[in-house]
C-alpha cells in the first residue's frame, strides 16, 4: 500500500513518481545534500541511479512509512524529500521498531521552513496512524537538521551508535497528550 498524499499550509507531500527522475537526480547528486546521508555518504553520479533510488523508496511499506516528495503548492516540481521509516540497527541494518523521520532538501529550498513544515505534516500523519513516538538521527555536525528537530519539539537524547553503524545525535518526540474538552 502506498503512502497517502498529505497537505500542509504551503506544501503537498506526495509519493515520488517516474516523472520525478530528473528532480531526484538533481537533489541527490549534490554533495551538500548527500554528505549527511547514511554511514558512507555518496552522491548520485549518473541519472540512471535515480531509478534505483525511486525503486528503493517504493519498497518501503506504506501507508505509514515511506518517502514523500515535498512540493510547494502551486508548483509541479519537488524541492526535497520527507521520510518516515523504521530505523536500521547497527548490526548491518536489521530494522528496529523505532520510526525515523527525516528530510532532504535541494539547497535552493533551504531557509524557507519547508523541512520543519513537511516534517510537522508527517508527524501529524504518525499521530493519526497511532504512533506514540518518532525519532530523528543526525550527524553531530548537522546543526541545521538539529535545529529542525528542536523546532518540531523533539528532545535531544544525546549521541548514540544504536543505528546506521555510525555515531549520531538522537532526537525523540512523543504524541501530544489529548486535551480535555
Amino acid at each position: 500500500m502506498t503512502q497517502p498524499v498529505l497537505e500542509t499550509e504551503r506544501l503537498v507531500l506526495r509519493p515520488w513518481g517516474s516523472d520525478d527522475l530528473a528532480t531526484v537526480y538533481d537533489i541527490y547528486s549534490r554533495w551538500e545534500v548527500a554528505r549527511y546521508l547514511g554511514r558512507t555518504p555518496t552522491v548520485l553520479t549518473e541519472p540512471l541511479q535515480a531509478e534505483a533510488t525511486l525503486a528503493r523508496w517504493a519498497a518501503i511499506p506504506g501507508p505509514l512509512h515511506g518517502v514523500w516528495a515535498i512540493v510547494p503548492k502551486g508548483s509541479a516540481t519537488a524541492v526535497g524529500s520527507a521520510l518516515m521509516k523504521l530505523l536500521p540497527f547497527s548490526d548491518g541494518g536489521t530494522p528496529s521498531a523505532d520510526t525515523e523521520i527525516g528530510w532532504h532538501l535541494h539547497p535552493d529550498a533551504w531557509g524557507n521552513g519547508y523541512a520543519t513544515e513537511a516534517a510537522g505534516g508527517l508527524l501529524e500523519h504518525a499521530w493519526r496512524s497511532g504512533l506514540d513516538e518518532v525519532f530523528a538521527v543526525t550527524y553531530p555536525e548537522n546543526v541545521a537538521s538539529q535545529a529542525v528537530c528542536r523546532r518540531l519539539g523533539m528532545t535531544h537524547l544525546g549521541p548514540t551508535d544504536r543505528y546506521y553503524d555510525i555515531t549520531c545525535e538522537l532526537f525523540r518526540v512523543t504524541r501530544p497528550a489529548l486535551t480535555a474538552r
